[in-house]
């Protein structure tokens, strides 16, 4: 789990095809331990080490290959690719990155997945007073998932949805970036027609599983009804 707080802002320093997927490796002002010396399994947690799961442009992924002091190396699937930005990786772009959280840590922005849901368009970005506006199109079937007020994670920056509405072609929602978010991380430099990754606040897909139920079952808006919510009919 992620929080969508930006740890560092990494650099592609290669990129070669796996299979239907891609390699990537990427440096960062993050420290990277030696194989067996920091990742999975090993006492030196603070560093990025090998079996660590990172978050790039919000996506989670498995780090497979360490190349100490700053570099590293994760795998792209096929699956990654055709769901989120990474297949369109070349060397010298840039990405958002964050570690794992621990159960210590605090939840400074939402509780992220690192399971990217779909790929939005940059409708539009400017300047507004101190901060910088960005209005993004989603796909339609995320649409139901992004409410006002709720929390969205764009590139694996957890924000604050402004507004939406549905639109032509998808749900077109709007979100402010505070300088030092727009300072911190690639979001200020967005620019009309970018593609970003999009993730729904998980907490919206259990609801609407709850409200749907299973055959014969399931929390269903008559059963809410029959609770006492949202309407005359049931108990008090």
């Amino acid at each position: 789990m992620f929080s969508g707080i930006v740890e560092a802002v990494g650099t592609v320093r290669a990129v070669r095809p796996l299979g239907r997927g891609r390699a990537v490796l990427i440096e960062s002002p993050l420290p990277v331990g030696a194989a067996g010396e920091a990742g999975v399994g090993a006492e030196r947690r603070e560093a990025v080490g090998l079996g660590d799961s990172v978050a790039v442009q919000g996506a989670c992924l498995t780090v497979d290959a360490v190349d100490p002091p700053h570099r590293f190396s994760v795998s792209v699937g096929q699956e990654t690719v055709a769901r989120t930005t990474l297949g369109r990786l070349a060397v010298g772009d840039r990405v958002h990155l964050e570690r794992a959280l621990r159960l210590s840590d605090r939840l400074d922005g939402h509780l992220v997945s690192g399971h990217v849901d779909g790929v939005g368009r940059v409708l539009r970005a400017e300047r507004s007073a101190e901060s910088v506006v960005i209005r993004v199109l989603a796909p339609p079937e995320l649409g139901r998932y992004i409410a006002e007020k709720g929390s969205i994670a764009v590139d694996g920056v957890s924000l604050t949805v402004n507004e939406v509405r549905d639109e032509a072609g998808g749900a077109a929602f709007r979100v402010n970036i505070v300088p030092f978010t727009a300072d911190a991380t690639l979001l200020g430099g967005l620019a009309a027609g970018a593609a970003v990754n999009l993730e729904v606040d998980l907490l919206a897909r259990y609801v609407e599983r709850l409200l749907g139920g299973a055959p014969g079952g399931g929390l269903t808006a008559e059963r809410l009804r029959e609770l006492g919510y949202g309407g005359r009919r049931g108990r008090r």
